[in-house]
């Protein structure tokens, strides 16, 4: 077995049809190798056994990996990031669980693909919820024709993922859309831009604006300051320790200092957030 495996450690890099098909002809692991090179390195931190479940692998990766094409993103990326889910993948999996690698693989796999397409489908991230990463991923196939849905159908995507009818719409209406260039047009034509350069202004730099900005967040700081004399010093200090100091104190440091309990600073900080919070809003 190890003599087997030593002779295909290394795969060609640059050619990915090479290293598809160089992953396809290494050996694949009967269940006792399986369990004895996972044995391995879970008892001995055997690297060498890791590689080797790594490598039997890849062919299950790329597989993975083919079925995520349609996002237009390269496979080599795809294949490169489910095989970091593999990776980690072996170093948790635990042969004495009573299954073959492969299985708990695919989720750590896919996992790590799913991360790789949300953060690289779009200049900005188009799911970022829960709610919306699964909707991400079945929107797609739940679709049974060209255009928008229908409202039947977007009550019927919403019931079977388990979302409310209104992440659908968003869902949808952040899959149909796309980025849009911030300057525009950099040809010779006469068509007009609508390129957000063309209709954002930025204010950063304008005075009045600058000064109305300066302002609030001075009247804020005011208010707190008259917020805070009107507590007293324990809880002026509970909150300035808290909150306003650059070494925060913990709830116990602040305990052991007043001789009481935790809990006790606790409710302390607590009343005084309310007080204070009764000012600013008054």
């Amino acid at each position: 077995m190890g003599k087997e495996l030593a002779l295909s450690m290394t795969l060609p890099t640059g050619d990915i049809e090479s290293y598809i098909s160089a992953a396809y002809q290494l050996p694949m692991l009967t269940l006792e190798q399986e369990k004895s090179l996972a044995t391995r390195l879970r008892d001995d931190n055997d690297l060498e056994a890791a590689r080797g479940l790594v490598m039997a692998h890849l062919r299950f990766v790329i597989r993975i990996a083919r079925g995520y094409s349609g996002y237009g993103l390269p496979l080599p990326d795809l294949i490169q990031e489910g095989t970091v889910g593999l990776m980690k993948a072996v170093r948790r999996f635990d042969p004495d669980m009573g299954v073959r690698l492969v299985s708990f693989a695919v989720h750590w796999i896919k996992a790590e693909i799913h991360e790789y397409v949300l953060r690289n489908w779009r200049i900005v991230k188009v799911a970022t919820t829960k709610a919306q990463r699964k909707l991400f991923f079945n929107l797609r196939s739940s679709k049974k024709r060209l255009g928008w849905f229908t409202h039947e159908e977007v009550q019927g995507v919403a019931r079977d993922l388990g979302v409310k009818p209104e992440t659908v719409l968003e869902m949808e209406s952040r899959l149909n859309n796309s980025d849009v260039a911030f300057d525009g047009y950099t040809d010779d034509d006469d068509r007009v831009s609508v390129a957000p350069s063309a209709y954002l202004a930025d204010t950063r730099m304008e005075p009045a604006a600058n000064l109305e900005r300066e302002d609030g967040e001075q009247n804020d700081k005011d208010n707190l300051f008259l917020a805070m004399d009107e507590l007293d010093a324990r809880s002026r200090d509970i909150i300035e320790c808290r909150w306003l100091s650059e070494k925060k104190l913990t709830l116990h440091e602040l305990a052991d200092r007043y001789g009481v309990s935790a809990e006790r600073i606790r409710q302390i900080e607590k009343r005084a957030m309310q007080k204070i919070k009764a000012h600013l809003e008054a």
